[in-house]
């Protein structure tokens, strides 16, 4: 976990710095296995992984991971993936 972690941040370039900075790259298009970062609400952003119908993320409410079917819920702000040729 970063140092100066917190629960709400509004700092988008943090993140993205922070998520390069672990050896992703930034995606091109999309594909099921991406890492997502979205804006979940004013000053929160939120990591999630995208599903062939949905997304994987860590629920606050059931205070455990879940798969999401359907559309993202969230804006999609940026979009990673582990190599180019993955």
């Amino acid at each position: 976990m970063p140092l100066g972690y917190a629960l709400r941040t509004g700092d988008p370039e943090a993140a993205r710095r922070a998520i390069e900075i672990s050896g992703l790259i930034l995606a091109n298009g999309e594909r099921p296995g991406d890492l997502l970062l979205v804006k979940t609400g004013p000053g929160q952003l939120h990591l999630a992984i995208a599903a062939e119908d949905g997304v994987i993320h860590a629920d606050a409410q059931l205070r455990r991971v879940v798969e999401r079917p359907g559309p993202m819920p969230w804006p999609v702000i940026g979009r990673w993936r582990v190599t180019k040729g993955d």
